[in-house]
């Protein structure tokens, strides 16, 4: 799974990393049972500190999104449910929602932000494809 951080959107660091973990789970990306990667290796890989990852995957514990198994590591929950596709619907439109807006104030016509959003898919694809290449 490949955790994008945006250190300027004002939101907090494990906050990122904790939506990108749940929102994998929620989406099936990450399945019930599937590992996540150990605190120490992703701190390293993100360039934040460690207690910043524990203090995701403590929030992650808490929301019932991962649990913890004593010299194994933290797992996504079995009992996690996956939100239906509405719901996750509903969340990409928030974001979209903010996009769209931000894009008006910007003064950024249609087919210029639509252009910039196949660009960007296209780069996520490529680092995603990369980073699962790394992983193999």
């Amino acid at each position: 799974m490949l955790i994008e951080l945006n250190f300027k959107s004002g939101m907090p660091v494990y906050l990122q990393v904790v939506d990108q973990i749940r929102a994998a789970a929620a989406s099936g990306q990450l399945r019930p049972g599937d590992p996540l990667s150990s605190i120490r290796p992703l701190a390293m890989q993100l360039r934040v500190n460690r207690n910043t990852i524990a203090k995701a995957y403590a929030e992650l514990e808490t929301q019932g999104v991962i649990e913890t198994v004593a010299g194994k590591g933290c797992f996504i929950k079995n009992s996690a449910s996956p939100f239906r596709k509405q719901v996750r619907n509903q969340m990409l439109m928030v974001e979209i929602d903010q996009a769209i807006v931000a894009a008006h104030h910007l003064g950024v016509k249609r087919g210029e932000f639509l252009g910039l959003v196949n660009e960007r898919l296209d780069a996520f694809e490529e680092r995603a494809a990369a980073a699962q290449a790394k992983e193999i």
